[in-house]
């Protein structure tokens, strides 16, 4: 398996999105009920702190690269 790095934000989203998931699956089967209304704030709320999650790691990975060196892959190179 090729090495990829690693993006907490979409580790998050996919947990959130998981447990709604759950959570309505569970009152399908009949285990508990669950309102209509339940899966909007875990939807927002998993959304909102995978954005977090996906902005503080993208803040620490360009405070830990070489300045010298240009960030974006688009960006002109040097001569």
């Amino acid at each position: 398996m090729l090495r990829h790095e690693f993006q907490p934000g979409r580790l998050v989203a996919g947990c959130f999105l998981t447990v709604a998931g759950v959570v309505y699956a569970g009152d399908a089967g009949g285990a508990w009920e669950a309102p209509w209304f339940v899966a909007f704030p875990l939807v927002v709320g998993g959304l909102c702190l995978a954005g977090a999650a996906g902005v503080l790691s993208r803040s620490i990975r360009r405070k830990g690269r070489n300045p010298g060196r240009p960030s974006e892959p688009w960006s002109t190179p040097r001569a």
